[in-house]
């Protein structure tokens, strides 16, 4: 590969122009005086940076954008202080296998110098505990390969985020340009599932097959290759929460996302033949320890860690989910007769939601509501709240891969940034955002930067008033409620204030209004909704 020796930059330049070169055209971030010449380049190359208000925002903006788009979403942060605050957002990151690329400055010497200006003990490997890999880079063809690296394992493997670091005298010493992009060919990289033939026959032999559809499969036409699946094969399905959307919800052999369920493992044990694709059945997707099954199980995934894991799954395919399911719709036939009582599936998912009712009263008629007026389009980013635990369940997407929360890590303060990173990478088209009273205000600051934007997005603010969810463990648990009432703001007021617009409706046609009034508005709304809605 040769260099682009045309113009010599400082290094911090040569790298903006190196990744708008390699198709990123939005970083997110904040200059620091560590990292400013990482800002020498950036309008120059053409790239737009949007400034978020805390390091930590800068990462779920990134985020956010990776998962609108399927690209990578890259964040500039500082030394120190900087790179912590985006960890949180990288260890979200990584929980749920999303392409960001941070790229930090770093101090040019430590061993021998103390008391420097944010100076930590070790910043790489800090940021290796929640990335995939935390690198420094000592030269400038060592960041180009960084990068270069790390762009070509989003292609080709499991979407991990990287961090980068790059010492402060380096970013400013000038460079010859990056090398030339890397021939890298994403389906070739792809695992490949081998000969399923006998895999199929398997499926087409079973009494009463059982697919589990999970993220790793979401890509554009993956809801009807879900659809086509059971079809043909007359197997009844779940989908994770990441998964949701894959199968309609007027599919007569889908459960939908209700495999974290306690009572899912009645209909699980009634598989003779259970094929989960491109899904951890991590704790998060199950709220258990075990899947339930006594048939064969059979697991798919990019990532070979997953395959050897405590389910200890009787087969098991090393394969990128997409590639697998494609060869297997090849190697079946027609359409067949469903293998499952449709009947009993429908009744099983009325008595999964209406559970998911009593646990949090008046939810699920309001995501009913908001569904209804939804635009088929929308893509919902959402907090840790009541609100979306049991949207997660109830709310039947029309698309795969629009709904997305900080499931696995957990951290709360996801939405509102992941919402305005997911806004820049679609405009014109809807994104939502859905918080709760307390996790809003770990972000809250971000209303700057939407509002700066520009960006005509309604924030669904679910505001009870306390930390119900922990409230209710506590008292599940036999523990006085303690610490889980705190003062709120006059969260319209505070909207405001920001420049933003705001409205508390108080019945659910006014929320639906309001909703829609969100979307043609020339700038963020907040739509306060509060318990009393349930029964409007």
């Amino acid at each position: 590969m040769a260099a682009n020796t045309d113009v010599m930059r400082p290094l911090g330049a040569q790298i903006s122009h190196m990744l708008k070169a390699r198709g990123v055209d939005t970083i997110f971030g904040i200059p620091g005086v560590h990292n400013v010449e990482m800002y020498r380049g950036i309008e120059e190359a053409g790239i737009r940076h949007v400034l978020a208000r805390h390091e930590q925002g800068a990462a779920f903006m990134a985020d956010g954008y990776a998962r609108a788009t399927g690209k990578p979403g890259v964040c500039y942060v500082i030394t120190g202080p900087g790179l912590c605050n985006a960890m949180t957002a990288l260890g979200q990151a990584y929980s749920d296998s999303v392409s960001v690329l941070a790229i930090s400055s770093c101090l040019d010497e430590t061993a021998a110098r103390r008391g420097q200006l944010h100076q930590m003990l070790d910043q790489r490997a800090a940021a290796g505990t929640v990335c995939d890999w935390s690198e420094e880079a000592r030269t400038a063809q060592a960041a180009y390969g960084l990068i270069d690296r790390a762009l070509t394992e989003f292609r080709t493997e499991r979407k991990r985020p990287k961090h980068m670091q790059v010492p402060i005298a380096l970013l400013g010493a000038v460079a010859e340009g990056a090398p030339e992009a890397p021939g890298v060919d994403a389906a070739a990289g792809l695992r490949q599932p081998g000969d399923v033939s006998g895999l199929a026959a398997d499926v087409l032999a079973a009494k009463k097959p059982m697919f589990i559809f999970g993220g790793g499969m979401v890509r554009d036409g993956a809801e009807a290759d879900a659809a086509a699946l059971l079809a043909r094969t007359g197997a009844a399905g779940f989908t994770t929460y990441a998964g949701g959307g894959l199968l309609a919800a007027d599919n007569p052999l889908s459960f939908g996302c209700y495999l974290g369920r306690p009572d899912s493992v009645s209909q699980i044990r009634q598989a003779d033949l259970v094929i989960a694709i491109g899904t951890e059945l991590s704790e998060c997707d199950l709220w258990r320890n075990e899947l339930g099954h006594e048939g064969t199980l059979v697991r798919v995934d990019i990532d070979p860690k997953v395959l050897g894991d405590e389910h200890r799954a009787e087969q098991v395919i090393h394969a990128d989910a997409g590639t697998f399911v494609s060869a297997l719709l090849a190697a079946l036939g027609d359409e067949i007769a469903p293998k499952w009582d449709v009947r009993e599936i429908a009744a099983a998912k009325a008595r999964f939601r209406a559970e998911t009712d009593s646990e949090r009263p008046g939810i699920a008629d309001i995501c009913d509501a908001l569904r209804a007026v939804m635009p088929e389009d929308a893509m919902v980013y959402s907090d840790m709240t009541q609100f979306a635990y049991v949207a997660k369940e109830v709310w039947d997407m029309p698309r795969a891969g629009h709904w997305h929360h900080p499931t696995g890590f957990g951290t709360l303060g996801y939405a509102l940034p992941a919402a305005i990173g997911g806004a820049v990478a679609r405009p014109g088209l809807p994104t939502v955002c859905v918080a709760g009273d307390y996790g809003f205000q770990y972000t809250i600051q971000e209303l700057g930067a939407a509002v700066e934007l520009g960006l005509p997005m309604p924030i669904l603010l679910w505001d009870n008033g306390k930390l119900k969810e922990i409230e209710d463990s506590m008292v599940a648990s036999q523990i006085a409620p303690n610490a889980v009432v705190a003062m709120n703001p006059d969260f319209c007021k505070l909207a405001e204030a920001y420049g933003a617009l705001s409205t508390a409706p108080q019945t659910v046609e006014e929320l639906q209004a309001a909703l829609g009034a969100a979307f043609a508005a020339d700038r963020p709304t907040l739509i306060h909704m509060t318990p009393v809605l349930s029964a409007g």
